[in-house]
């Protein structure tokens, strides 16, 4: 059964919005220069409002290893994504601070790239056409993955159901996708939590 990630929560109506559909997890992004970068402050009190079977994951990018490491072990996020160019050598480090699982994201251009996400040491990968602006890439690169992932890049209810059916990956991630005028919105998380629901019943 894919599972489903909401990215880029930031609101209060967000939190709530989420709490209503039950993705399995929603995502704080805490890289500097996004437009939906939260304050940790910001996310403890966002985190604080969402349903505990939710899982939260911080999105950080190329962010220092203690300032990732306190906002997990503080209990604000449940998972870190690592949307950067951070390494093995940073996954490894990072897994000496903190338990908590860990997802790396890859920019997917190329088969070269799929083989690049597949032998990574992090407890998921994600695969994206970019780095946040919901960009797609090619799926036919990833016939034959063999690995489970987070498919990212472009998702929206008009093809969130088509990605379930054809790719049937461990979870799909949407952040563009639904929002209008750059705010999440309602009417469109609905509807991709809803598409996707769907594609899972006609596989």
């Amino acid at each position: 059964m894919t599972k489903i990630k909401l990215c880029g929560l930031s609101r209060t109506q967000d939190i709530e919005a989420a709490n209503k559909l039950k993705p399995d997890y929603i995502g704080f992004v805490f890289a500097a220069k996004s437009k939906r970068r939260v304050s940790p402050l910001k996310a403890t009190e966002l985190k604080s409002r969402l349903d505990p079977e939710i899982k939260a994951v911080g999105v950080f990018l190329d962010d220092d290893l203690d300032a990732v490491a306190a906002m997990m072990n503080l209990g604000i996020v449940d998972l870190v994504q690592l949307h950067g160019s951070e390494d093995e050598e940073y996954i490894k480090k990072l897994r000496t601070i903190t338990d908590k699982p860990v997802i790396k994201a890859f920019i997917i251009n190329s088969a070269e790239d799929v083989k690049c996400a597949e032998a990574s040491t992090a407890d998921y990968i994600l695969l994206d056409g970019g780095k946040g602006e919901g960009k797609a890439f090619d799926w036919s690169l990833l016939k034959n993955i063999r690995r489970p992932y987070f498919l990212a890049g472009g998702l929206n209810p008009g093809n969130a159901a088509d990605a379930v059916r054809t790719l049937a990956p461990f979870s799909v991630d949407v952040s563009t996708g639904i929002e209008t005028d750059g705010k999440k919105d309602e009417e469109k998380m609905t509807a991709f939590v809803n598409a996707v629901r769907e594609g899972e019943e006609n596989e």
